[in-house]
């Protein structure tokens, strides 16, 4: 008799409880969400909407509101010059680093 598979959120679940795998999982979703959370605090500091800032980047507030999510859902990656027009039309400017 063969042993039933784990869907996947079972096996996430499963892996979760190690701790080691747990905080890398902590550690890369710090890293990733890091962005999204200076960007949006950066637009809210501005006081600007997804449409103000679509309209100084030269597009539609839809495409504002993808380029947002996508960064919470981890699904897709801006490129670097998204994410400088999207600095620009804050009135700042993206700073890449290697440590």
């Amino acid at each position: 008799m063969t042993k039933p598979q784990m869907t996947h959120d079972q096996m996430v679940k499963k892996m979760l409880k190690n701790p080691e795998v747990n905080r890398e999982v902590d550690r890369l979703n710090k890293e990733e969400f890091g962005i999204l959370d200076q960007i949006l605090a950066a637009r809210k500091a501005a006081g600007l909407t997804q449409a103000q800032i679509a309209e100084r980047m030269g597009t539609k507030a839809p495409s504002v509101a993808r380029l947002e999510s996508s960064l919470a859902s981890g699904k897709h990656s801006p490129s670097l010059s998204t994410l400088r027009k999207y600095a620009q039309a804050l009135g700042k400017r993206v700073e890449l680093r290697l440590v």
